[in-house]
């Protein structure tokens, strides 16, 4: 059954089976999961979240065994999200959903210890079995994003030119993404070139595109 979304936690104490929180900025892929996961008898979904945000504040409220959460959300992703919850709900475990199975990500969301990676085109059924498997300390990689991620190989880029380049996504201007950054303006260019041509990117806007393509940023 789904619970409330909103104000205090539904249950004094937890009920039966796999308490599951459902983060989905899309209300009908959202609403879609729930329903589906309510014909589960040993599954309740005791709350749902529209942003990254949210999802941290009904977890917290909540307390459920399992987040199901989108890749692509506002305020916070899917990835930062497990980040987040790994520290500060480490008996709840993660899961990303994605419509975007790009080799980067599988790689960032392992990395902040989230338990399953697959795509929304699974079943109900493969759905709940995975819940099941993640609730119970096991791990599911959809074999078609694993393999795209073993050939696609690792991000060319350093560290610092990934963090660099991330800052620069959004447009921002060199001296807002040194000052930000804590580096000279001459040190931020210096990144950005390198980027730009270890990605085959004629310019840092280009080189921006090709590494969110790939889910290196």
């Amino acid at each position: 059954m789904t619970r409330p979304t909103t104000g205090a936690p539904a249950y004094a104490t937890p009920p039966p089976g796999i308490c599951v929180l459902l983060a989905d900025d899309e209300h009908l892929i959202r609403g879609a999961m729930a329903a589906l996961l309510a014909l589960e008898e040993d599954i309740t979904v005791v709350a749902q979240a529209a942003s990254g945000p949210e999802a941290l504040a009904m977890a917290e409220a909540h307390r459920p065994d399992v987040a199901v959460l989108d890749l692509q959300m506002p305020g916070l992703d899917g990835i930062e999200v497990a980040a987040e919850l790994r520290r500060r709900l480490p008996g709840c475990r993660a899961m990303i959903v994605t419509g975007h199975g790009r080799p980067g990500y599988l790689k960032r969301a392992l990395e902040v210890g989230a338990r399953a990676f697959l795509p929304k085109t699974v079943s109900a059924e493969e759905l709940a079995g995975i819940i099941r498997t993640v609730r119970a300390g096991g791990r599911y990689v959809d074999p078609e994003l694993a393999a795209d991620a073993i050939s696609a190989g690792e991000s060319p880029l350093t560290p610092r030119e990934t963090d660099v380049l991330e800052l620069a996504a959004d447009g921002t201007s060199i001296a807002e993404i040194a000052e930000r950054a804590s580096l000279s303006p001459g040190t931020v260019r210096n990144y950005l070139s390198s980027a730009a041509t270890k990605l085959g990117a004629e310019n840092r806007h280009a080189a921006v595109r090709v590494a969110r393509e790939h889910g290196w940023i």
